[in-house]
């Protein structure tokens, strides 16, 4: 199938990010970090609901019993439902450090949220990967980046991805599930410098790892090799992540930003910060709600 990029919503998003479908509702929830708005988006009608936060919000999970687990600037909180405010859950394990927030996230089979950590001043490599149980117990599992990105599990739950985005390489992990654990770090593909970086990303339902390059204007599908099977241009220098969705999960759903550009290159590319779709052959995986386990 050759895609064709098509706009879905002309958002004019800071930072678009983070784009989970849900089934039940029929909607694309996003976010737009740099406005701290949390939107759900219903893509029949092109209806975008958006309330806004006093803090950032990277990522989130759908919960079990309805509701959210948002990932935010200072830690996790629970939303109850779209308009409720958020409750905070667990320790706030970055309250105090300005330069340090949540970012891209994904729970995995057992119903645990995986979530990293942005350094936004670029100052240090303390940036993390975290594992959220859902008795709200906080446990740092990997450290030493900058920016932790792209988190997917792959369809049998035994692979884990993600990826420090300046270092430009996906990473895999073999992943113990019952034990909620990751080992053997090896590069799955290492993108070249100045192309492109790898950013958010999703996994369909042959291990296939679709990736975002943010500043590369295109996304990448990979085989569980880390062959490059798929190329997708987009009108956006900006892609930031990719979520499979619609009713049989075979629509990509693509966030975009604003944030950064110049305004010579918004002149160029004035449908960044939009969010667009295009048809897959393959469909994703279903959310798994945060605390099914």
């Amino acid at each position: 199938m050759t895609q064709h990029p098509q706009l879905l919503l002309d958002a004019r998003a800071e930072l678009g990010e983070g784009p989970r479908w849900h089934g039940i509702e029929k909607r694309l929830y996003w976010v737009d970090i740099g406005r701290n708005a949390l939107h759900r988006l219903d893509p029949v009608t092109g209806r975008d609901e958006c309330r806004t936060f006093q803090a950032p919000v990277g990522c989130f999970a759908f919960m079990e019993n309805g509701g959210l687990m948002l990932a935010m600037k200072d830690g996790f909180a629970r939303l109850t439902h779209f308009d409720a405010q958020p409750e905070p859950f667990g320790e706030q394990i970055f309250a105090g450090r300005s330069d340090l927030r949540f970012n891209d996230g994904r729970t995995d089979g057992k119903g645990r949220f995986w979530a990293g950590s942005v350094n936004t001043a670029k100052s240090a490599h303390d940036a993390a990967l975290y594992r959220l149980d859902p008795d709200g117990t906080i446990t740092q599992v990997k450290g030493d980046m900058l920016t932790c990105n792209g988190a997917a599990f792959s369809p049998d739950g035994r692979r884990f991805y993600h990826t420090d985005t300046p270092s430009h390489a996906v990473r895999v992990y073999d992943y113990d599930e019952k034990a909620g654990a990751i080992s053997h770090c090896r590069i799955l593909h290492q993108f070249p410098m100045g192309e492109g970086r790898p950013d958010g990303a999703c996994v369909d339902v042959e291990g296939c790892y679709w990736t975002a390059l943010f500043d590369g204007g295109r996304i990448v599908r990979l085989s569980p090799k880390g062959e490059i099977l798929t190329q997708v241009a987009l009108p956006a220098q900006r892609p930031t992540m990719i979520a499979l969705g619609g009713p049989d999960l075979r629509t990509a759903y693509v966030t975009t930003a604003r944030a950064g550009l110049s305004p010579e290159m918004l002149d160029r590319e004035p449908l960044s910060g939009g969010i667009f779709c295009f048809d897959v052959d393959v469909p994703g995986l279903p959310e798994t709600p945060f605390g099914t386990g």
